[in-house]
C-alpha cells in the first residue's frame, strides 16, 4: 500500500506542477488510463502473482491500452509530454465567475484537478488490494472477466462510433458539401447513442462496479471498503456528464431534445 501511496502522491504533485507552468488543465487525463496498469500490477507483484490478482491486472491491462489508443488518436498525447489537447470542459470551469481571483484556480487544480481525480484512480483500483490472499479462483472470477471483456467492447464500439460521426462531419464540410441532417445536429445520436447519451462514460463505471466485485469473489463479503472508488467514480461522471451536456445544449439546437428522449447512463427511465 505504501508504494501505492508514493505514486499516487508523485503523479498527482506532477500533473499539478506541469498544469500550472503550462495551462494545459489535462494532465490527469494523461495518466488516467496508464497509472491504473501500474497500481494493479504493483499489487499483483507483491501477491506472488496470485492467479485472481493476475488476471485482475490483465484486464485493466486491456482496458488501459484501448483508452489510451482512444485518447491518442484525438491528439491526448504528445512527444511533448506537457502538451496535447486540452478537455474544452476545463477552460468553461475556469471562466466561472467563482475562478475569477487567480489563487482560487490553483487551489482548486491543486486540490480537485489533480489530487482528488488522481486519488480517485487509486480508489477504485483498491479492489485488487482487499482480494489479496483471497478465495480460490472461481467460476465468479471468470464470470467478471467476461462481463469487464464485454464492457470493454461496448466501450470501443461507443468511441469509434462518436469517432466516426464527428470525421465524416469534418469531412463534408472541408468539402464544402451539404451536410445530411444526421450530421446537421452536430452532435452523435445514433448507434449506442441513440440507446443513452453517454455509452462510453456508461461502460467506464460499469467496468469499475464489475472490478469491484472481484473482492467480494475473494472474501465472500458483499459490501468492503474498496466499493468507495467505483461510489465516487459514479459521481464524477455523472457531474462530468451534466457539464458537458449544459455545454451541447447551448451549442447544438437539437440537444434540448435529445435530453429529453433518450436517457443518461441507463437504456431506460424509472
Amino acid at each position: 500500500m505504501i508504494k501505492l501511496l508514493i505514486v499516487y502522491l508523485a503523479a498527482a504533485l506532477l500533473c499539478f506542477v506541469v498544469s500550472t507552468i503550462t495551462g494545459n488543465y489535462s494532465q490527469v487525463d494523461k495518466l488516467w488510463s496508464l497509472i491504473p496498469i501500474a497500481y494493479v500490477w504493483i499489487v499483483t507483484v507483491q501477491s506472488g502473482f496470485e492467479l485472481r490478482l493476475a488476471l485482475m491486472a490483465l484486464l485493466v491491462t486491456a482496458w488501459g491500452f484501448r483508452l489510451s489508443y482512444n485518447f491518442s488518436r484525438r491528439g491526448g498525447y504528445s512527444w511533448k509530454f506537457w502538451t496535447g489537447e486540452e478537455d474544452y470542459r476545463w477552460a468553461v470551469v475556469k471562466a466561472k465567475p467563482e475562478f475569477a481571483a487567480k489563487w482560487r484556480w490553483l487551489v482548486f487544480n491543486l486540490l480537485f484537478i489533480s489530487f482528488y481525480q488522481m486519488g480517485l484512480i487509486l480508489l477504485f483500483t483498491l479492489p485488487a488490494v482487499r482480494s489479496m490472499d483471497g478465495l480460490p479462483l472461481g467460476w465468479a472470477d471468470y464470470l467478471l472477466a467476461a462481463l469487464i471483456i464485454a464492457l470493454i467492447v461496448v466501450e470501443t464500439v461507443a468511441d469509434q462510433q462518436q469517432w466516426n460521426y464527428h470525421k465524416e462531419k469534418k469531412k463534408v464540410q472541408a468539402a464544402g458539401g451539404e451536410l445530411p441532417d444526421k450530421y446537421k445536429k452536430g452532435f452523435v445520436h445514433t448507434g449506442l447513442w441513440g440507446l443513452v447519451r453517454h455509452p462510453n462514460y456508461a461502460a467506464e463505471q460499469a467496468i469499475w462496479i464489475v472490478f469491484y466485485f472481484f473482492s467480494v469473489a475473494a472474501t465472500g463479503i458483499w459490501l468492503n471498503w474498496s466499493v468507495m472508488g467505483a461510489i465516487l467514480l459514479v459521481l464524477l461522471f455523472w457531474g462530468s456528464s451534466s457539464l458537458s451536456e449544459s455545454i451541447s445544449k447551448g451549442k447544438y439546437p437539437d440537444y434540448a431534445e435529445y435530453l429529453k428522449r433518450v436517457p443518461r447512463f441507463i437504456p431506460f427511465r424509472f
